[in-house]
């Protein structure tokens, strides 16, 4: 049995090909929503949720904190699922099929510290950016977020 990450072109060929599930880390404060700005890749430049691939065997909860501590560096309290999102416009640009599974999460401490996040600077928004991935954009609009009301601009 193979351990590790599969080499980056092995692991862009097979998720080519079949959908790949992933974690969407939808952290909320009275700040509003917590999004980082993607540093490279296909969403290079644009204002993200937090997320990534859930790996083969890992339980969605322990993806969500692994994913947030990954890219964030902090630590997360993991709560309600808020729903899927589907990314047809990765689909369109032949990237791959991501298939989403959003969950609200608090940062575990009020503290915690963003400034080692790995994906690019994170920010909190309660007026979503214009530069943003679209799907995302969607998603937070309608989804019930508690006592963030989050705005586009």
């Amino acid at each position: 049995m193979m351990s590790g990450p599969l080499p980056e072109d092995e692991f862009k060929e097979i998720f080519s090909k079949v959908p790949r599930t992933t974690v969407e880390v939808v952290v909320v404060s009275p700040a509003g929503v917590l999004l980082v700005e993607r540093l490279d890749g296909p969403c290079e430049g644009l204002w993200t949720i937090p997320g990534g691939t859930v790996r083969f065997g890992e339980l969605l909860l322990d993806a969500v904190a692994r994913v947030a501590l990954s890219e964030l560096g902090v630590p997360i309290a993991v709560g309600q699922m808020l729903g899927y999102l589907e990314y047809p416009s990765h689909l369109a640009q032949g990237i791959d099929w991501p298939i989403g599974i959003a969950f609200a999460c608090r940062l575990a401490s009020p503290s915690g510290d963003l400034e080692s996040s790995t994906v690019g600077p994170g920010r909190w928004f309660k007026v979503l950016p214009r530069e943003m991935h679209e799907e995302q954009r969607s998603f937070l609009l309608s989804a019930q977020l508690g006592d963030v009301a989050l705005s586009s601009s």
